[in-house]
């Protein structure tokens, strides 16, 4: 194996980390927003009134989006198990 494949291959990790991680992220970020807004609006300051409605955003991305995420991941490790014969 040379530097770039091993260059490659850390790429390739990285965007699919990317890719897995980001809808969790952004509902996260949004459900944070929005319930930091609703707070400022109504001048409750509680701060672990954010964490439920970040906890229910998360588990509906992964309801919805997990086989998705699975399938990314397993198509990945696939293809790099796949090449370890080419690598060596």
């Amino acid at each position: 194996m040379n530097e770039a494949t091993a260059v490659q291959i850390a790429t390739e990790a990285i965007v699919i980390a990317a890719k897995l991680a980001g809808p969790v992220l952004i509902v996260s970020l949004v459900v944070g927003v929005l319930v930091s807004l609703i707070q400022t609006v109504t001048s409750i300051q509680e701060m672990t009134l954010t964490f439920v409605p970040k906890l229910i955003g998360v588990a509906l991305i992964i309801v919805v989006a997990g086989s998705w995420m699975l399938s990314e991941l397993t198509g990945w490790v696939e293809r790099l198990w796949s090449s370890i014969p080419a690598l060596t």
